[in-house]
């Protein structure tokens, strides 16, 4: 259990986990079709971030990075399968992060918007986009910078 999140009910807790799974599917789902590539991107960001990261994020994405994949495709049952319909569902979710962050400490909440940035974007860039390797598709830029959920960071 992550000790920043303390303050918050179980429910909140629950969904401070979901979240990087809410965002994996966001943006490999975006433009309609969850690769294997999109996925495996995502679950190796979870696990890179598990052994660079600080105090709490370490065991926050210690339980993400566990069964990832199954996790993803047990969240994604509970969506629609029409993409518009499923990503404007995952976008309103998300935006309640607006209402978590002060609930928790303002160091961890900054990391963790970090990291469900930095993870949106590796998502986005392994699909290939347009022109290729690293390149970032017409529909995840929609979603790419997580417009939904606001850095934590002083302004």
């Amino acid at each position: 259990m992550v000790p920043q999140f303390d303050k918050l009910s179980p429910g909140e807790q629950e969904f401070m986990y979901k979240a990087p799974v809410l965002v994996a599917i966001l943006i490999a789902g975006a433009d309609g079709e969850i690769d294997r590539n999109e996925i495996h991107e995502g679950l190796n960001h979870a696990r890179k971030k598990q052994k660079v990261a600080s105090l709490g994020m370490i065991e926050l994405y210690r339980e993400i990075s566990e069964d990832f994949e199954d996790k993803l495709k047990i969240v994604l049952q509970s969506y629609p399968v029409e993409v518009t319909q499923r990503n404007a569902l995952i976008v309103e979710e998300l935006s309640q992060l607006n209402t978590l962050f002060p609930k928790i400490d303002r160091d961890f909440a900054k990391l963790y918007y970090q990291s469900i940035c930095d993870l949106a974007m590796k998502v986005a860039k392994s699909s290939g986009g347009l022109l290729g390797m690293n390149s970032i598709g017409s529909a995840e830029a929609r979603f790419v910078k997580l417009p939904m959920v606001q850095d934590p960071s002083p302004v």
